[in-house]
């Protein structure tokens, strides 16, 4: 097991960067299935949305569909993390991919079949995301816990970054493509178009294996005893602790503004199911520069410091974006969301990564994927009730002041934070 160590690594092998972790071989068929999936994935997030807009014309009722994700996320991937420390990730990993498959194909049918016309079938909707939020949970732990593991302890922030860097790719071309198929076809086709891209990540699952295994199925501790220690482990470490709160800040504020934007594309900016791909694709060229420039700087020394000031800049550019009705200033806004975003939040998780006891991992990370997936959809909820009374704009601004109160807090803990997430490792 590595121990955390004032003594850099010795310089062996090729330098960490792009190249050089796409040459792990399962690491690089992993991020070939991984990324086709992910268009998929997004195209189907950007038709739920729509849907749910279509159906409804609410905004509280579009982050309902999303809290349907949030409430098996809360609930079960601290659970689901415990599984991760004790069983093959791999396989748990097969598994949620295949239910998301599932709910993709029964939502494509149900579109097609006439079921989704009316107001009421929402719930309809509400309840298959709310299975999708089941699959994810188990994917989530898994996915955190296992990628470090297909590649070399060295590779482990260029890997975190390349990995957000597809996630990010996927999230320009899903969109783009998802709203393709809505203009040319329906809704309908594109949760089938998603169905069709699971195949691919399946069989990549199914042939790579892991470098090193963390997994202990021996433990004699029960869930809730080994639940219970991960937690205190994380809320006492002096660095993964504050950053936990940092991206509660980044997600309840800026990714919690990408959940609700069909109402900014629909009748703030009058662009309809294009613009709503426009505004989502310009999020993800920004997180896609940000997290390709992470993946090649490929160390963690002086992120913790890169952090802390994407959390400033997340709050200001909330503001740019609500006060404006010119469009243009609208999508630089975004695209500045998009590229803070990843520094605070995928260089938050390579930092966690960096730092974190192999046999935590899966608990501790698992709380990262509480809160990267569970705290934008509890911000959109809240900017959601919050447009229905005051309007969208003074909403969606609670998350901006939300990011420079947490900011403020962040310079107290910054030199203490750093040392302990930016130590050297020897293998």
């Amino acid at each position: 097991m590595a121990t955390a160590s004032q003594t850099p690594e010795k310089d062996s092998g090729p330098k960490p960067g792009i190249v050089s972790v796409l040459s792990q071989w399962n690491y690089g068929v992993y991020t070939a299935g991984s990324t086709i999936s992910l268009f998929g994935m997004w195209a189907h997030r950007l038709a739920a949305a729509w849907l749910a807009w279509e159906l409804t014309h609410s905004s509280f009722w579009v982050a309902m569909v999303v809290v349907a994700d949030l409430i098996p996320t809360l609930f079960l991937t601290p659970f689901a993390g415990v599984l991760a420390d004790r069983y093959d990730r791999r396989y748990m990993s097969i598994i949620s991919q295949v239910m998301g498959m599932f709910q993709a194909c029964v939502l494509g049918w149900m579109y097609l079949a006439g079921k989704f016309t009316e107001a009421a079938d929402i719930w309809w909707l509400i309840g298959w995301t709310a299975f999708l939020g089941v699959a994810w949970a188990l994917n989530t732990a898994a996915r955190l816990s296992m990628v470090p593991n297909l590649v070399e302890h060295k590779f482990i922030p260029p890997a975190v970054a390349l990995n957000s860097a597809i996630f990010n790719l996927g999230r320009v071309v899903g969109p783009a493509s998802g709203a393709f198929i809505i203009d040319q076809w329906n809704v309908g086709i594109a949760f089938l178009f998603n169905a069709v891209t699971f195949i691919f990540f399946i069989v990549a699952l199914w042939v790579i294996r892991q470098v090193r295994n963390d997994e202990k199925p021996t433990s004699g501790a029960g869930m809730i005893e080994q639940l219970a220690e991960g937690i205190k482990h994380a809320a006492r470490h002096p660095g993964i602790g504050p950053a936990l709160v940092l991206l509660i800040a980044m997600a309840m504020g800026g990714k919690a503004l990408l959940e609700i934007l069909p109402e900014f594309a629909d009748q703030v900016f009058e662009r309809g199911a294009s613009g709503l791909g426009e505004i989502t694709a310009v999020s993800g060229v920004g997180g896609l520069i940000a997290a390709m420039w992470l993946a090649q700087r490929g160390h963690v020394r002086g992120l913790t410091r890169i952090t802390i000031l994407a959390l400033l800049v997340t709050g200001l550019s909330i503001f740019g974006f609500v006060v404006t009705d010119w469009y243009p200033l609208a999508l630089f806004s975004i695209f500045v969301l998009g590229v803070t975003g990843i520094y605070g939040g995928t260089a938050t998780q390579t930092l966690m990564q960096h730092a974190v006891d192999g046999a935590m991992r899966g608990r501790v990370m698992s709380l990262y994927g509480v809160i990267h997936r569970g705290a934008p959809a509890l911000g959109a909820l809240v900017m959601g009730i919050a447009a229905e009374i005051i309007g969208i704009r003074w909403g969606v601004a609670l998350g901006g002041v939300l990011c420079m109160v947490v900011w403020l807090w962040m310079l107290t803990k910054s030199k203490t934070a750093a040392a302990a997430l930016e130590k050297e490792h020897i293998e």
